[in-house]
């Protein structure tokens, strides 16, 4: 596929990936992707991710349910990041059972959670 020729692969031949909900521009996450993940990416227009601590293929919702439907793919201006928007399935896009990953706030401080747990990841992941 010519299109993923323009994208600028990190050394371990990854790019970051960020997922943000098509509706309301909220960012969920952040994942990478390799050739494999792109490809199927675009062609299927579900998410899939490369797990680097599996080393293969995470098909986003493989195990939740919690599934990325993709409905617009975008490269920044270096080729080096790309933009998935999504709608997310089920609530939940991260593995601590939240909305997104994206949940803990800077208070001045420290970090602390501002968003509540979903459900509980026991009750996900088993």
């Amino acid at each position: 596929m010519n299109a993923l020729d323009d994208i600028k692969w990190n050394e371990a031949g990854l790019v970051p990936a960020i997922a943000q909900d098509a509706d309301t521009g909220t960012v969920l996450m952040m994942a990478w992707m390799n050739r494999d993940a792109l490809a199927e990416t675009l062609e299927t227009q579900r998410a899939v991710y490369y797990s680097r601590s599996r080393k293969r293929l995470w098909r986003k919702g493989e195990q939740s349910g919690h599934y990325q439907k993709v409905s617009d793919v975008r490269l920044d201006c270096d080729g080096d990041t790309v933009l998935l928007q999504v709608t997310q399935h089920g609530g939940i896009a991260c593995h601590t059972g939240r909305y997104s990953c994206f949940y803990r706030g800077y208070n001045g401080e420290q970090w602390r959670a501002i968003e509540a747990v979903v459900k509980d990841p026991s009750e996900i992941y088993g």
